[in-house]
């Protein structure tokens, strides 16, 4: 073989450089995508905190507003619970009796008429006038919940279209009237227009795509700003899974898809004081990270601008690395290789006998080493030409190097017309069966010339195995003497040194 196989532990620094190199731009790469990636993930959640601080602000907004204008309708209807249970009222002037109905009565914004209902839903008594109107409410729901529950507690209705000639859209607050064993007695009830929460909601930035809802505790949409359609006022919504969630929880904070346009929105919610209202303020999520989206995309374009340029350099340092690296290979091959023969010089095979005479020291394991001359050769070359005879010379180092084939094997040009082989680990029967093998695959050879003789080897051979050659100078020239011997004795033959 001309050369012997790199190994990992003698591997080039060119191609160690490369691979650092390599190493270092992906870590850097991995590492700035890693923080570009932590810095966007925090901001956006900063930026899903502020809008969910800000959707908290216009939720309390709402709370304060509508507890207050709520507390003012029940604080009207318990005075008029009250007033209805006073049996001296009977005898006095209708004037009278109905300034002791309605004293607490309110000029609330968007307030709807306050009613007393007997127990057959005929009204009793009426703020607007003095004289109670004709009607009969006892198809309203909030009258048909009262008769079947005898709960003492306030009750919103669900949205309903007024009777006047106007039919806007309104809920009423409800009280039941009962006597002193639970018998419902009548409903008193005050109404309120719908348009005070559409214009409560309006006066709110909560961007585009943004939505402001009131829907009671049983689910029922009570108002919505602005209305995503006609005809949702009114509609149960307590099946739907978003509205599952807030009802449950009451207060809180989530991201989801809305059912109904299916668009992500972030839901923020609180319920009204102990009333059974929940006010719920849906932000679009595309308004609240629009900025954040716009710095990602920008850090992230830069970003990877950055890398690809990173990774591009790099590409063209190992790119350089590597025709330095071919360069180097080649360099070596050449100062390592004879160049007529294509084996290695002597150079290359006297750091590897070093190398291997140490080797054996250390392991005494056997070191053979085999002296090749061509027979005749000089004779050859005088009579054919320097070009025959290195043709012929090609030939027989193409010939040895086929028959060295182990990787710590090594076959080389000692110098003109001779050639040696060094076998570690060789034993001489084996060093003797490969030389025998050489010797008779030269003599198979062709003759160079038409009527020629053909060529012949002469081979020594010299073995160490815990002696008996203290130096490597000494197996040298035991190998050496062996082939002058192989000489004498008529060439074309393989010896062995004693």
């Amino acid at each position: 073989m001309s050369a012997r196989s790199a190994t990992p532990g003698n591997t080039p620094l060119s191609i160690r450089s490369e691979r650092v190199l390599v190493l270092a731009c992906s870590l850097v790469v991995i590492a700035i995508l890693s923080i570009v990636t932590f810095l966007l993930i925090r901001e956006h959640a900063a930026a899903q905190q502020a809008a969910t601080r800000a959707a908290t602000n216009i939720v309390q907004l709402i709370d304060a507003d509508v507890l207050r204008n709520v507390e003012l309708y029940d604080l009207s209807l318990q005075g008029l619970v009250a007033a209805a249970k006073r049996d001296d009222l009977k005898d006095v002037s209708p004037a009278i009796r109905h300034l002791a109905l309605f004293d607490r009565a309110t000029a609330a914004p968007y307030k709807g008429d306050i009613l007393l209902l007997d127990k057959r839903g005929d009204v009793i008594a009426d703020s607007a006038s003095i004289e109670p109107r004709k009607g009969n409410y006892a198809d309203r729901e909030y009258f048909q919940s009262h008769v079947q529950d005898p709960s003492p507690g306030m009750m919103i209705s669900r949205p309903f279209r007024s009777r006047s000639h106007a039919q806007d859209w309104r809920i009423s607050f409800s009280y039941r009237l009962s006597d002193e064993r639970g018998e419902f007695m009548g409903v008193a009830e005050a109404a309120m227009r719908l348009n005070y929460f559409n214009q409560l909601f309006k006066s709110l930035n909560i961007g585009h795509g943004g939505t402001v809802n009131l829907v009671s505790s049983k689910g029922i949409l009570l108002a919505q700003e602005p209305p995503l359609a006609d005809d949702l006022i009114g509609k149960d919504f307590s099946n739907r899974p978003n509205f599952v969630r807030i009802l449950r929880e009451g207060n809180g904070s989530f991201t989801s898809v809305s059912g109904q346009d299916q668009k992500t929105r972030l839901y923020t919610f609180s319920q009204v004081g102990n009333l059974p209202l929940i006010v719920v303020v849906a932000l679009s999520t595309q308004e609240v990270f629009a900025s954040w989206l716009r710095t990602a995309l920008l850090v992230s374009g830069a970003t990877g601008a950055l890398c690809i340029g990173l990774l591009w350099v790099t590409w063209l340092l190992r790119r350089e690395l590597r025709r330095r690296h071919n360069a180097e290979r080649e360099l070596a091959q050449l100062a390592s290789t004879d160049a007529l023969t294509g084996l290695a010089n002597r150079r290359t095979l006297d750091e590897t006998l070093q190398q291997e005479w140490l080797r054996a020291q250390r392991s005494g394991q056997p070191l053979s080493v085999l002296m090749i001359d061509a027979d005749h050769f000089k004779a050859f070359n005088d009579r054919h030409g320097h070009q025959q005879g290195d043709e012929a010379l090609r030939t027989l180092a193409q010939l040895i190097g086929q028959h060295v084939r182990r990787p710590a094997d090594l076959a080389a040009r000692y110098g003109g017309e001779e050639f040696s082989v060094v076998l570690p680990e060789t034993t001489t029967a084996g060093a003797f069966t490969m030389a025998q093998n050489i010797r008779d695959a030269v003599e198979q050879l062709p003759p160079v010339t038409e009527g020629g003789a053909s060529m012949t080897v002469s081979i020594g051979i010299a073995t160490w195995l815990n002696g008996p050659y203290g130096e490597l100078p000494q197996l040298l020239f035991a190998a050496d003497k062996a082939l002058y011997q192989a000489k004498a004795s008529g060439r074309n033959r393989v010896v062995c040194a004693m």
